[in-house]
């Protein structure tokens, strides 16, 4: 048998993609490509119904690009072999015919390696020259398979712009993003298209505060952030996007060497306690307090603590304050007034509030969580804020019920 030293003879090395992130250089000594040729030889012989089986005669060049699933792309050539194709025989237990009679051919096959080992044929096309005759070509598609798919193929770009949007829309980031480079790429048929792509995006100069799209005027930054992301998209048969997951991490820029720089645009910073711009999150927080909390009477503010404020696609307020309880009951109130005042022997909630508000579309969303204040009832009596009150007040009401969360 000439199976390792005659059969198997490969004319170079197998060249690696430009992409340094799916792609790995392989030789033809790779065990994996050996299998990847065998199942495509395979399949080919199997379709023929008469005549003798071809065996390998060398692989002479091809691809692997590493995904999901595992893609060789290669050519092979091959001769005829002395084995029926109704035997029971593989081509591997055959020798070539005489050089005379025997037919010659050359394949182009691309051939998949799923994560359970499974080799299967993506696409492959044979030209065949007869021992005296034309090239034959035969070809063969796997509908139902996973096929790579170049990087730069137009039917990308539907899914692409709406992996674009979604970023810029789901993540909480000061600048649009713009696409930089699709890495690799793979499409299912089943019923629709299933696609996984991989790829990056590049920040822009444009902000969202003054643009909320991408548009011509948006550039890539030089030095801006860098975030690779890995999709999966199922677009119907009425080519609408059906399903679709994102995953981004970031990959370089700004924001990955200094987490919080001085000159960072969407970066948290701090708010005087006594600045005006505190007014509405602020009434935001009070209203969503006293809406949620078990408690006959509203409280309002009373100090606050801490303040810091965040551009997030709007803006985000993060505020700490002291909460305490008003001479206004809900039962003769509809709301909080400016009339309601300070009870001096009134509870008080120590509170963390996040505001997140995006006036060009009317929307708050505050989210308020607190706890009991340290209650005094004497100069020298102290009760935490988790004791119940009826235990030093008879009638009152346990404080732990005034916690809304």
């Amino acid at each position: 048998m000439k199976l390792v030293t005659i059969l198997f003879l490969c004319s170079r090395l197998l060249l690696s993609l430009a992409q340094e992130e799916t792609t790995q250089k392989i030789d033809c000594n790779d065990e994996d490509v050996f299998q990847a040729v065998d199942a495509a030889l395979k399949k080919y012989n199997a379709r023929n119904q008469t005549g003798y089986q071809f065996v390998l005669y060398r692989v002479t060049e091809g691809t692997k690009m590493v995904g999901s699933d595992t893609f060789y792309s290669f050519k092979y050539q091959i001769k005829e072999g002395n084995c029926p194709v109704q035997s029971d025989l593989s081509w591997q237990d055959c020798d070539y015919k005489d050089a005379e009679e025997a037919a010659t051919g050359e394949c182009s096959a691309t051939v998949g390696k799923s994560k359970t080992e499974k080799f299967y044929v993506v696409t492959q096309t044979c030209n065949i020259t007869p021992g005296n005759g034309p090239v034959l070509t035969a070809q063969y598609n796997c509908l139902g398979c996973v096929h790579p798919i170049p990087p730069d193929s137009p039917e990308l770009e539907p899914v692409l712009k709406h992996a674009v949007e979604h970023f810029n829309i789901d993540t909480r980031r000061f600048h649009l993003f713009a696409l930089k480079e699709v890495k690799a790429a793979q499409r299912q048929v089943v019923g629709g298209k299933k696609y996984e792509i991989i790829y990056s995006i590049v920040q822009t100069n444009c902000s969202k505060e003054q643009f909320l799209f991408l548009s011509p005027e948006c550039k890539s930054l030089a030095d801006g952030d860098v975030w690779k992301c890995r999709d999966n998209a199922f677009v119907d048969i009425d080519q609408n996007i059906a399903d679709f997951s994102q995953d981004c991490n970031i990959y370089s820029g700004k924001y990955l060497k200094h987490p919080f720089p001085a000159t960072c645009p969407g970066c948290p910073r701090t708010i005087p306690v006594d600045s005006p711009v505190l007014t509405e999150p602020l009434g935001h927080a009070i209203k969503k307090l006293n809406s949620e909390i078990n408690h006959i009477s509203y409280f309002k503010i009373h100090t606050v603590k801490k303040a810091t404020s965040q551009v997030v696609a709007g803006m985000r307020y993060f505020i700490d304050f002291i909460a305490r309880e008003t001479n206004c009951s809900k039962a003769n109130n509809m709301e909080l007034g400016p009339d309601c005042e300070v009870k001096s022997s009134g509870n008080g909630l120590s509170c963390n509030a996040d505001v997140y508000m995006r006036p060009w579309e009317n929307k708050v969303e505050p989210t308020v969580k607190c706890q009991v204040l340290e209650v005094r009832l004497t100069n020298t009596c102290e009760y935490k804020g988790r004791r119940s009150a009826a235990e030093s007040a008879p009638g009152r009401e346990a404080e732990s019920s005034l916690l809304a969360q």
